[in-house]
């Protein structure tokens, strides 16, 4: 049979840093962040949430201090830190053909989100 593909001895490293950024917001403020591809937008946003923390290669450093709590305390994935995301901090992604459902309305994802972090009835969800 002839070789379609072969690799031998394949490197591949990828490497995002975020270097010492430094930011604060006040209550009751929307902030948008901007800026070119590959800068650091998303790569900041998403330690915030703690969802690039466990990536091999990469580390986390600093203070991230939400509502007076250092959210670098909590573990990944602990009751605490899902508490805060989506339920206090969010996130719109860039790519909404992977962030949301095409199959279903957009009120529905809303309001499951607000199911997922709030004690409130279908019914309320979709109200809020």
């Amino acid at each position: 049979m002839a070789e379609i593909l072969r690799v031998e001895d394949l490197c591949t490293y990828f490497k995002t840093a975020v270097d010492h950024v430094s930011f604060h917001i006040n209550s009751n403020e929307i902030v948008g962040f901007v800026g070119e591809s590959g800068c650091g937008k998303s790569t900041s946003m998403l330690a915030i949430m703690q969802l690039v923390m466990n990536t091999p290669g990469k580390s986390v450093t600093g203070r991230i201090l939400f509502e007076g709590r250092n959210l670098l305390e909590y573990r990944q994935g602990s009751r605490e830190m899902c508490a805060v995301r989506g339920g206090k901090i969010s996130m719109i992604f860039q790519e909404p053909m992977t962030s949301l459902n095409p199959t279903m309305e957009i009120g529905e994802q809303i309001a499951e989100m607000i199911r997922t972090h709030m004690d409130v009835s279908p019914d309320e969800a979709k109200e809020r």
